[in-house]
């Protein structure tokens, strides 16, 4: 009995198949006559619409490198963990990002605009809409191996390279006028820094005569001179360090880690300097006499020689930063190389009209089906008595909705 009522279940489910192959054979014509039209057409539409050429340059950006002010604190010696510092952070930096900023920046897209009147060819009514408008045609992407591409999309193929080897020329300028801009910056202060010690380096000069001339003493020798030089080692470096935190400052926060760090290295010179000055109680660590256990008739000629050779070794620090910032000045940008330059495509990007007429076939056919196999199971529906109670509230509401149009549409004030 089981077997039988599977039997015929099967053959329930092959009659049905059957009859809906049947009846999609019979509305073949249907069918197919749809899906040629609607392939037809899009065949039209894809060849009206304007073509689409995509044209890209391939540009290698230079490493990232350690910052020049810890360049320079390492060259010196007295800036090791800083220089460390700035090296970790420029290996794991991607110089990319930046130059990928630069190329999505106003400025360089006001050049380009400016450049090839994109206003125009774009039809925008404002600027700001052109650079929405060259944002779209326009696809910048980060490479793996320092390497940044650049793709613009126009209906014209020379003007999209010209656009892609545009972008190239932008960034190169945006790049030179920022390192000249922030090389000059940095020596300007510098010098302003240089003149300024070098009027108290005088002052120290001067004053250490008069005291030479006034006690008769030319030279100490010894722990006391250990002391002097100590002293003033300690008080250049304390002042090379908060002129560097006062260069940082301009471009960074309180919480940037060279900052932190430097201030770090400034609590332990004042607390070195408060042990040579011997302001740190008793305690003699052995390195040297703290100044004021030196004989009281030497004591103002140390202070001022102190003076004079701590005004020396800044002089000294600040003159080699001064020159390191003129060299920087004068150095080119980083230079950035070009791995391909953009040429005008001789393939459109887009419409791909192969595919567009193939997806409009199949789609349609697919509705055609559909629509076929739906009339047919309306069709069954309808003519089961089962439904006629709800086929005649479906039939009044349709005839209700079709006489309010109607009247609608006749005479509009009914409404």
């Amino acid at each position: 009995m089981c077997a039988y009522a599977g039997e015929l279940r099967e053959s329930r489910h092959e009659s049905v198949l059957l009859r809906l192959l049947a009846t999609m054979a019979g509305r073949r014509r249907l069918i197919a006559g749809g899906t040629l039209v609607a392939a037809i057409l899009t065949a039209i539409a894809v060849c009206v619409i304007p073509v689409s050429y995509t044209a890209t340059a391939l540009i290698l950006v230079p490493q990232s490198t350690p910052g020049s002010a810890a360049a320079l604190m390492s060259m010196l010696g007295g800036g090791s963990s800083i220089a460390a510092l700035s090296a970790t952070e420029g290996q794991f930096a991607n110089p990319s990002d930046t130059y990928l900023g630069v190329l999505a920046s106003r400025t360089v897209a006001d050049e380009l605009i400016a450049q090839f009147d994109l206003k125009k060819v774009y039809h925008q009514p404002s600027l700001y809409a052109t650079r929405k408008a060259l944002k779209r045609h326009s696809h910048l992407e980060g490479a793996r191996g320092w390497l940044i591409r650049i793709s613009v999309e126009d209906h014209d193929a020379r003007r999209a390279a010209a656009i892609a080897n545009g972008y190239v020329d932008a960034l190169w300028r945006v790049n030179r006028r920022l390192a000249l801009t922030t090389g000059s910056q940095k020596r300007l202060f510098f010098q302003q820094q240089v003149e300024a010690e070098r009027m108290l380096l005088a002052d120290a000069e001067e004053a250490f005569r008069e005291i030479q001339q006034k006690t008769g003493v030319i030279q100490l020798a010894g722990q006391e001179e250990l002391t002097l030089l100590s002293i003033a080692q300690i008080r250049a470096a304390i002042q090379s360090r908060e002129l560097e935190i006062e260069m940082l400052r301009t471009t960074a926060t309180e919480q940037n880690p060279q900052v932190q760090s430097l201030e770090s290295e400034i609590a332990g010179l004042k607390a070195q300097l408060q042990k040579a000055e011997g302001n740190a109680g008793d305690a003699n660590d052995g390195t040297f006499v703290p100044a004021r256990k030196l004989p009281q008739a030497g004591l103002e000629y140390l202070r001022r020689a102190r003076d004079l050779r701590y005004h020396e070794a800044l002089f000294d620090l600040l003159s080699r930063q001064y020159e390191q910032a003129r060299v920087e000045e004068a150095k080119d940008p980083a230079l950035i190389q070009v791995v391909d330059q953009a040429i005008p495509p001789d393939k459109r990007s887009w419409p791909p009209r192969t595919l567009l007429v193939l997806l409009a076939a199949v789609g349609t056919a697919f509705l055609l089906t559909g629509v076929v196999l739906m009339q047919v199971h309306w069709r069954r529906m309808s003519e089961d008595s089962a439904n006629e109670p709800h086929m005649i509230v479906l039939r009044g509401v349709f005839a209700r909705g079709w006489l309010r149009w109607r009247r609608v549409r006749v005479n509009p004030r009914d409404a």
